[in-house]
C-alpha cells in the first residue's frame, strides 16, 4: 500500500481531529493538514449489492465501528447494501468514477476490466481452502493486486470469503456432466462463468445477484450456482428444489476502493481503514467457512434436497474439452504458473 499513501500526518494529529466529506464530493487534489480543524468527518461510502444479512457486509459494519472507535470519530464509514446503489456492474462505473469509495466484488466481474481477477475463480482448481488461502495471500494474490492497480482501483490486501460454490436447481439434481446438458442456469455476468458451463453443456445467463430471485421465480432460469450462504440469505431455497454439492469454484470478495478518492486521504486514514478492513476479512472467512458447514441441516428444513457428486468427472470433461488449454493461454503462462503453484497441474 505505501505506493498509494500520498500524505504525512502524524498519528496524533489525526487521533485528536476531525476531517471532512470524501465520496463523490471530494474535488481537491490533495487534503491539506488544515482539514482537521473542521468539524465534518471524513465520510466513505461502501455498497454492496448482496443482502445485510450477508456475512460480508456484517463484518463491514464491523469494520466500520473499528474505524470510527480508532479514530474517534474523525473516519465515518458508511455501509449500503442490498443493491441500494444499483447492481454489480453499475457499482463498479461508480467506483471508478468516484462516486463511490468501496465495493466488494467478485474476481469473475472485476475481470472485465482486469482479466486475471478470474483466475481465482478457475473450476475445480482450488481442492479446499488450504489452498485457497496459500494462493490468494501468497504470490498469486499479489499478482493480481498488481494488476488491478493499474486500471485504478485499489484491492484490500485480504480477499473475502464467499465460499465454494453449489448448483441449485427446481427441475432435476446435477449428479453429473451430462445432467448440465441444455439447463438454463443462472451465472455471473462473467466469460469464465459463461465459457465453463457452455463447455458442461449447460445454457448459462448472466444475471446480477440482486435480480436472480425473479430470474428463478418466474422461471428465467432454472438454476443457480452459489454457496451455501448465498442460497441461505437470500432465500433461494424458496425457489429452488435440488442443491448439488460440486464445490465447482472457490469465488471470494475482492474490497476495492477508488482509485480517485482513497488516494487522497491522508496517510494515517489510508492505514488505519485499510487495516481494519483487512482484520475484518479474517473474521468474515472463518465465519463463511462455519455458517456454509451448518447450513444444510436449515437448507434441507426448507425443502432442498442434497445430492453430492464426484469433482472429478467434470474436471476430466472439461479438460478432454481443452477448457484450461484455452484459458492458460488467455491468462498467460506468468498467471498460469502461479496458479498451478497451488492448484497442481490443470492443463
Amino acid at each position: 500500500m505505501s505506493r498509494i499513501l500520498t500524505e504525512s500526518v502524524s498519528r496524533r494529529s489525526f487521533l485528536v481531529s476531525a476531517g471532512v466529506t470524501v465520496g463523490g464530493a471530494f474535488a481537491a487534489n490533495l487534503l491539506p493538514s488544515s482539514v482537521f480543524a473542521a468539524t465534518k468527518p471524513i465520510v466513505l461510502r461502501y455498497t454492496s449489492s448482496l443482502p445485510d444479512t450477508h456475512p460480508l457486509n456484517k463484518q463491514m459494519k464491523a469494520a466500520s465501528e473499528a474505524i470510527k472507535a480508532e479514530t474517534n470519530g474523525a473516519v465515518d464509514l458508511q455501509v449500503y447494501a442490498n443493491g441500494a446503489m444499483g447492481g454489480d456492474t453499475d457499482m463498479l462505473s461508480q467506483v471508478r468514477a468516484g462516486a463511490i469509495d468501496f465495493i466488494p466484488l467478485p474476481g469473475a466481474i472485476l475481470s472485465t476490466l482486469v482479466p486475471a481477477m478470474s483466475i481465482e475463480s478457475m473450476p475445480f482448481a482450488f481442492k479446499d481452502y488450504d489452498s485457497v488461502w496459500a494462493a490468494l495471500d501468497g504470490k498469486l494474490g499479489e499478482h493480481v493486486r498488481a494488476k488491478t492497480e493499474k486500471v485504478g482501483l485499489i484491492p484490500m490486501e485480504k480477499v473475502w470469503n464467499n465460499g465454494f460454490r453449489q448448483i441449485t436447481s427446481s427441475t432435476r439434481p446435477i449428479n453429473t456432466p451430462q445432467d448440465l446438458a441444455g439447463f438454463k442456469l443462472r451465472v455471473l455476468v462473467s466469460p469464465l462463468w459463461t465459457s465453463m458451463f457452455s463447455a458442461l453443456g449447460a445454457s448459462p445467463t448472466g444475471i446480477s445477484i440482486n435480480e436472480t430471485y425473479s430470474a428463478l421465480q418466474t422461471k428465467v432460469v432454472d438454476g443457480q450456482e452459489n454457496p451455501l450462504v448465498v442460497v441461505e440469505s437470500a432465500r433461494f431455497y424458496e425457489v429452488q428444489k435440488y442443491c448439488s454439492l460440486t464445490d465447482h469454484i472457490w469465488g471470494g470478495f475482492w474490497i476495492v476502493a477508488s482509485g480517485k478518492t482513497f488516494p487522497k486521504l491522508p496517510a494515517d486514514v489510508q492505514e488505519i481503514v485499510s487495516r481494519q478492513i483487512n482484520a475484518a476479512a479474517l473474521v468474515q472467512r472463518q465465519q463463511v467457512i462455519d455458517l456454509n458447514a451448518s447450513l444444510e441441516p436449515s437448507l434441507t428444513a426448507h425443502g432442498i434436497t442434497f445430492n453430492k457428486v464426484d469433482r472429478s468427472l467434470f474436471r476430466a470433461d472439461l479438460q478432454s474439452k481443452g477448457f484450461y488449454t484455452q484459458w492458460k493461454e488467455k491468462y498467460g503462462p506468468e498467471a498460469w504458473s502461479l496458479l498451478e503453484q497451488y492448484a497442481g497441474q490443470l492443463s
